[in-house]
C-alpha cells in the first residue's frame, strides 16, 4: 500500500500540476468588460447591442450609442442623424422590444425614418408619408392644412416644413421630397379624423424591434460568450469568450470542459490504480475508461442533427400534423403558388399566425440540399425586404415542408402580367418604390456574401401596402471567402439568366444585377421575361429592350398607362430607369454596376437628384464601355425625349 500511496499522490501532484494554470488563467478582457451591464439614465442592467461613452465601443453595436444624462433622465439614440428618446427597453423580451419618441430639438430638427436594417417598427406602428419642401399656395384649403397638418424643422440647417395630405388634398402642392415617419397607428386614425395635430401625431411613443446580429448573438450567448462588435471595425460581429475573440460562437472545449476532464481524469486515475490491488481483471477496462476521459466530437452529423443543438435557433420546427391541420390538409383551394420545387399553401397556426407553407415536391437528396440550403439562408438573415422564414420540419417528417410569414398581396408577376392584372392598377410610383425596395434587399444579400440566384418577378412578393419581400431562396448560395465565382449545374429561370452563364456556368453576384435587370424593364414595361408568342428575336425581354432602347424606341417598350407620353416627370424617371436597366443587361459581368450602384441610383431617380454618368462610373475608362449620347437640348424638352444609347458590346445578340 505504501507504494500504491506513493503512486497516487505523485500522480496527483501531475494532475493538479497541469490544472493549475488553467485554473489561474484570467478571463480576456473584452469578455470581463462585455459581461458587465450598465446603465443609462432611467434604463438599468443594459447589454449588446447598447453602448454609451462610459463603456468600450465594442461590447455593443455602432448603431445603438447611447446618450446618458442623469439618473432621472430619458437615453437618447440617434437614428438616421436624427435624435430620439429611449423610454423604455425590455431585452428579456422575444422579440427585443424598445419605446421610442421623436425628439424636437437640435439643428437638425425634422423626424426621419427609421434605419431598417437596426429597426423594425412594432405591428401597432405605421409609416406615414410626409411631403417636404413644398411650395406654399393662395388657395384657402392650404391655410386650414398648414395649420393642422404642418410642422416647421430644419434639415442641414436649413428650415423647412413637412406637410401630411389626405388623398382629395394632393392636388395643392407640387413637393420635391418625401419622407417616411413612423406613427403610432391610433395616431395616424386622430391625425386623419382632425382630432390631433401633425406635431402631437410625431411625438407620439412608438414601439420598434431592434435588430441587431440577433442570429449571431443568440450563437454566441449559447457557447458561454458575450456579443460585440470588431475592435477594427464596428461593423462586424465579434463573440467575446474567456480565452478570446471569436468571430460568432466560443471554441469548444472551453477552460471549464477542460478542467473537468483534467478532474475526471485524475479521479479515475487514482480510482484505477487503487483497483489494481483487487481485481487484476477489472484493470484493462479501468485503463481503458481513463483513456476515454479524451473528448472527441463528430462532425459528421447531418444537418438536422445541427439544427437541435441549436444551428438554427432562429427559426422553429414544427410537426407535419401541425401544419397539416393549417393548411386544412392541404386543400388545393389554399394553393397560393406553384413554383419549380413545391407547392405553396396559405395556412393558419394555433397561435393564430397566418403562414405560407412550402410543401417540396419530392423528399429526394436535390430536394433536400435545397431545402437545407433555403434553411441556413433565411435563418441568418433580418431585412425589412426580405420573407422571414418561420420554420421547418424534421428530415424524419413524412414531407419537407418550409414555413414562412404570409405575404398577402401575391406577386409582381401577378401584378403587372398576371390572370389578375389590370392596366394602370400599379401606378408609376409605386413600381419605382418596388424597384428600390428590391434593390435594397439584394444589396443586403450580396453584402452578406449571398447570390440569389433566381431573381425573377414571381420571387418578389408584395404585401398590402406595396411593400416588397424578396422570397425564394432554394438556389441561393453563400459566396465563398475570396471567391470569384460559383460553379454550378444548369438552373435558374428562362428569361432571367446571366448570358455569361451559359459559356461557363459561373455565376457571380453581377448574374443577380443581370437578372434585376430584366425585372426593371417588366416593371417599365409590364411584358413577361419570356413570350413566345412575340417575334423570334423579342422573345426573351432583354433582347426586346436592348434593341428597343438602341433604336430610340423606348416608348415602344414602355407600358402606355404609365403616362410615359403625358407626363414630362414620369417620362424622365422612366427613361432614367431603362438607363440604368440597359447597363444591367450588359452580356459582360464586368460592363454591369454593382447592386449598391444601383439601388443608389434608383433613389437619386426617386428623389430627383439622378446623375446618370454616376452608376458604373467605374467602367467608364474602360475601352468597351457603354456611351450615352444626348442628342442636345431635346433630351429635356417635355415633348420629345431622345436619347442615343451605344453599346460596343454585343449585348443585343445574347440569347438567354
Amino acid at each position: 500500500m505504501g507504494s500504491l500511496s506513493l503512486y497516487s499522490i505523485s500522480t496527483l501532484f501531475v494532475i493538479l500540476a497541469t490544472i493549475s494554470p488553467s485554473l489561474a488563467a484570467e478571463d480576456d478582457a473584452g469578455f470581463a468588460v462585455c459581461s458587465r451591464p450598465f446603465s443609462c439614465g432611467i434604463c438599468k442592467n443594459l447589454s449588446f447591442p447598447f453602448w454609451s461613452d462610459t463603456g468600450p465601443q465594442y461590447c455593443g453595436h455602432e448603431g445603438y450609442k447611447l446618450k446618458c444624462n442623469g439618473d432621472g433622465s430619458h437615453p437618447v439614440i440617434v437614428i438616421n442623424e436624427r435624435e430620439f428618446q429611449i423610454l423604455r427597453i425590455n431585452q428579456s423580451a422575444q422579440p427585443q422590444m424598445m419605446t421610442l419618441s421623436w425628439m424636437n430639438s437640435g439643428k437638425d430638427s425634422c423626424p426621419t425614418a427609421l434605419n431598417h436594417y437596426l429597426f423594425k417598427p412594432a405591428k401597432t406602428v405605421v409609416n406615414v408619408t410626409l411631403l417636404r419642401n413644398c411650395p406654399e399656395s393662395a388657395d384657402p384649403l392650404w391655410k386650414r392644412i398648414a395649420a393642422t397638418h404642418k410642422i416647421q424643422c430644419t434639415v442641414d440647417g436649413k428650415p423647412t416644413y413637412l406637410l401630411f395630405l389626405r388623398d382629395n388634398e394632393t392636388h395643392l402642392v407640387d413637393c420635391r421630397d418625401k419622407v417616411e415617419v413612423p406613427v403610432p397607428e391610433e395616431a395616424l386614425n386622430q391625425l386623419i379624423s382632425g382630432t390631433i395635430s401633425l406635431s402631437k401625431a410625431l411625438m407620439t411613443e412608438f414601439d420598434v424591434q431592434y435588430l441587431a446580429y440577433d442570429e449571431y448573438c443568440l450563437k454566441c450567448q449559447g457557447s458561454g460568450g458575450r456579443c460585440g462588435s470588431g475592435h477594427t471595425s464596428s461593423l462586424s460581429f465579434a463573440c467575446y469568450c474567456r480565452d478570446r475573440p471569436y468571430d460568432i460562437t466560443c471554441a469548444k472545449p472551453n477552460w471549464r470542459v477542460k478542467v473537468g476532464i483534467g478532474i475526471g481524469c485524475g479521479v479515475g486515475g487514482i480510482l484505477i490504480a487503487s483497483a489494481v490491488f483487487f481485481l487484476y481483471q477489472q484493470r484493462k477496462k479501468a485503463l481503458k475508461y481513463a483513456c476515454s476521459c479524451s473528448f472527441s466530437q463528430d462532425n459528421s452529423l447531418p444537418p438536422e442533427t445541427d439544427s437541435e443543438m441549436g444551428v438554427f435557433l432562429s427559426v422553429q420546427r414544427f410537426s407535419y400534423n401541425e401544419l397539416e391541420k393549417a393548411t386544412n390538409k392541404f386543400d388545393s383551394e389554399r394553393e397560393l403558388g406553384d413554383g419549380g420545387f413545391g407547392t405553396v399553401y396559405h395556412g393558419k397556426l394555433r397561435d393564430g399566425r397566418h403562414v405560407a407553407v412550402k410543401r417540396l415536391y419530392e423528399n429526394n437528396y436535390k430536394r433536400e440540399e435545397q431545402f437545407w440550403n433555403e434553411i441556413e439562408i433565411l435563418g441568418q438573415l433580418r431585412h425589412p425586404n426580405l420573407v422571414s422564414l418561420y420554420g421547418y420540419t424534421s428530415r424524419h417528417s413524412r414531407e419537407l415542408l418550409l414555413v414562412y410569414e404570409y405575404i398577402s398581396n401575391g406577386t409582381v408577376a401577378d401584378h403587372l402580367h398576371g390572370e389578375g392584372a389590370e392596366p394602370g392598377s400599379l401606378s408609376w410610383s409605386i413600381r419605382l418604390k418596388i424597384a428600390i425596395e428590391t434593390a435594397n434587399a439584394l444589396t443586403y444579400l450580396h453584402a452578406s456574401d449571398i447570390i440569389h440566384r433566381d431573381v425573377k418577378t414571381d420571387n418578389i412578393l408584395l404585401d398590402e401596402n406595396f411593400c416588397v419581400k424578396v422570397a425564394d431562396f432554394g438556389l441561393s448560395r453563400l459566396f465563398p471567402l475570396n471567391a470569384t465565382h460559383v460553379s454550378t449545374a444548369p438552373q435558374g429561370t428562362p428569361g432571367y439568366v446571366d448570358p455569361e452563364y451559359h459559356e461557363c456556368y459561373q455565376l457571380t453576384n453581377k448574374s443577380d444585377v443581370f437578372s434585376f435587370g430584366v425585372v426593371l424593364i417588366e416593371l417599365i414595361s409590364s411584358k413577361p421575361a419570356v413570350d413566345i408568342t412575340r417575334h423570334r428575336h423579342e422573345i426573351n425581354l432583354s433582347n426586346m429592350a436592348i434593341n428597343k432602347i438602341q433604336n430610340q424606341a423606348l416608348h415602344e417598350l414602355v407600358d402606355p398607362s404609365l403616362g410615359f407620353e403625358s407626363d414630362y416627370k414620369i417620362r424622365t424617371m422612366i427613361t432614367s430607369v431603362a438607363e440604368v436597366a440597359f447597363r444591367c443587361l450588359q452580356g459582360g459581368k464586368d460592363m454591369r454596376p454593382t447592386m449598391e450602384e444601383v439601388h443608389e441610383a434608383l433613389k437619386e431617380i426617386q428623389s430627383g437628384n439622378y446623375n446618370k454618368r454616376k452608376v458604373g462610373d467605374q467602367m467608364d475608362n474602360s475601352a468597351d464601355k457603354v456611351v450615352l449620347l444626348e442628342s442636345g437640348p431635346q433630351t429635356l424638352s417635355p415633348d420629345s425625349v431622345t436619347i442615343k444609347w451605344v453599346s460596343n458590346s454585343s449585348t443585343s445578340n445574347a440569347s438567354i
